[in-house]
Protein backbone atom coordinates (compact mmCIF):
# COMPACT_ATOMS: atom_id res chain seq x y z
CA UNK A 1 0.00 0.00 0.00
CA UNK A 2 3.11 2.51 0.00
CA UNK A 3 3.93 1.84 -3.20
CA UNK A 4 0.73 3.04 -4.66
CA UNK A 5 1.12 6.96 -4.39
CA UNK A 6 4.36 6.34 -5.78
CA UNK A 7 2.96 4.18 -8.58
CA UNK A 8 0.56 6.73 -9.08
CA UNK A 9 2.96 9.16 -9.41
CA UNK A 10 5.12 7.46 -11.79
CA UNK A 11 1.67 6.64 -14.46
CA UNK A 12 1.07 10.19 -14.06
CA UNK A 13 4.78 11.47 -14.87
CA UNK A 14 5.08 8.60 -17.58
CA UNK A 15 1.52 9.86 -19.25
CA UNK A 16 2.54 13.71 -18.72
CA UNK A 17 5.74 13.20 -20.30
CA UNK A 18 4.24 11.16 -23.43
CA UNK A 19 2.25 14.39 -24.29
CA UNK A 20 4.64 16.54 -24.04
CA UNK A 21 6.94 14.42 -26.16
CA UNK A 22 3.43 13.95 -28.25
CA UNK A 23 2.93 18.05 -28.09
CA UNK A 24 6.54 18.52 -29.62
CA UNK A 25 6.67 16.11 -32.27
CA UNK A 26 2.97 17.27 -33.46
CA UNK A 27 4.42 21.00 -33.41
CA UNK A 28 7.58 19.75 -35.72
CA UNK A 29 5.30 18.32 -37.91
CA UNK A 30 3.62 21.48 -38.42
CA UNK A 31 6.49 23.38 -38.81
CA UNK A 32 7.59 21.22 -41.47
CA UNK A 33 4.64 20.99 -43.27
CA UNK A 34 4.12 24.74 -42.78
CA UNK A 35 7.76 25.39 -44.76
CA UNK A 36 7.01 22.26 -47.44
CA UNK A 37 3.59 24.26 -48.18
CA UNK A 38 5.24 27.71 -47.97
CA UNK A 39 8.50 26.17 -50.86
CA UNK A 40 4.83 24.74 -52.94
CA UNK A 41 3.50 28.24 -53.22
CA UNK A 42 6.91 30.56 -53.78
CA UNK A 43 8.44 28.08 -56.33
CA UNK A 44 5.20 28.65 -59.17
CA UNK A 45 6.18 32.13 -58.43
CA UNK A 46 9.46 32.36 -58.51
CA UNK A 47 9.93 29.86 -61.96
CA UNK A 48 6.93 32.61 -63.05
CA UNK A 49 9.33 35.82 -62.55
CA UNK A 50 12.07 33.90 -63.93
CA UNK A 51 10.21 33.05 -67.07
CA UNK A 52 8.62 36.85 -67.34
CA UNK A 53 12.50 37.99 -66.51
CA UNK A 54 13.45 35.63 -69.53
CA UNK A 55 10.60 37.04 -71.50
CA UNK A 56 11.34 40.77 -71.07
CA UNK A 57 15.17 39.88 -71.86
CA UNK A 58 14.20 38.65 -75.30
CA UNK A 59 11.60 40.89 -75.83
CA UNK A 60 14.33 44.04 -75.25
CA UNK A 61 16.91 42.53 -77.16
CA UNK A 62 14.45 41.79 -80.25
CA UNK A 63 13.38 45.37 -79.72
CA UNK A 64 17.65 46.28 -79.85
CA UNK A 65 17.66 44.24 -82.74
CA UNK A 66 14.44 45.79 -84.72
CA UNK A 67 15.87 49.55 -83.71
CA UNK A 68 19.65 48.75 -85.11
CA UNK A 69 18.14 46.97 -88.15
CA UNK A 70 15.37 50.42 -89.04
CA UNK A 71 18.73 52.68 -88.03
CA UNK A 72 20.90 50.49 -90.51
CA UNK A 73 18.15 51.03 -93.58
CA UNK A 74 18.05 55.02 -92.72
CA UNK A 75 21.50 54.68 -93.42
CA UNK A 76 21.42 53.17 -96.76
CA UNK A 77 18.86 55.45 -97.68
CA UNK A 78 20.82 58.17 -97.00
CA UNK A 79 23.68 56.74 -98.69
CA UNK A 80 22.34 56.06 -101.77
CA UNK A 81 20.41 59.36 -101.72
CA UNK A 82 23.80 61.28 -101.46
CA UNK A 83 25.58 58.77 -103.87
CA UNK A 84 25.94 60.33 -107.39
CA UNK A 85 23.86 58.51 -110.02
CA UNK A 86 25.75 56.74 -112.85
Amino acid sequence: MANEPINDFSVALNNLLKTVGTLAQQQVDLISLGIKAASQVIEPLVKSSTELAGNAVKISSDLFGNILNTVGQVFQSVTSALAPKK
